[in-house]
C-alpha cells in the first residue's frame, strides 16, 4: 500500500496513480504529466492520443537542453517553441490514467 503525506479532500474529484521500474525517460514523463495536470480525463486522453498520432506536441518547459524548436509547440505557448513527441512515455502515461 502506498502512503502519502497529505490525504486529499474526498469532496473534490481527483485521482492518483503511480508506476515504478518503468522503462521510459523520467524527463519525458515529467513534461507529459506537467501538461495534462488539471485536465479532465477525456481531454488528457485525447491529447495523448494526438501525441501518439503526431497531431499534437508535448511542450517541454523544464528540461529543454538540446531540444530543437518545433512550430507545433506554438499551439501550447511553449517557451522557445520547444517540444517533442515522446511516444513511448506517452503510451505509458496514457495506460496509467485509463
Amino acid at each position: 500500500m502506498v502512503r502519502y503525506s497529505v490525504e486529499p479532500d474526498a469532496a473534490v474529484p481527483h485521482s492518483k496513480s503511480r508506476g515504478s521500474h518503468l522503462r521510459v525517460h523520467f524527463k519525458h514523463c515529467r513534461e507529459i504529466a506537467h501538461h495534462i495536470k488539471g485536465l479532465e480525463v477525456a481531454k488528457a486522453d485525447k491529447f495523448m492520443q494526438d501525441v501518439l498520432d503526431m497531431k499534437s506536441i508535448v511542450p517541454f518547459t523544464k528540461y529543454t537542453g538540446g531540444i530543437g524548436r518545433k512550430a507545433m509547440a506554438k499551439q501550447h505557448n511553449a517557451p522557445g517553441s520547444k517540444g517533442r513527441w515522446p511516444v513511448k512515455a506517452t503510451a505509458v502515461v496514457k495506460d496509467l490514467i485509463s
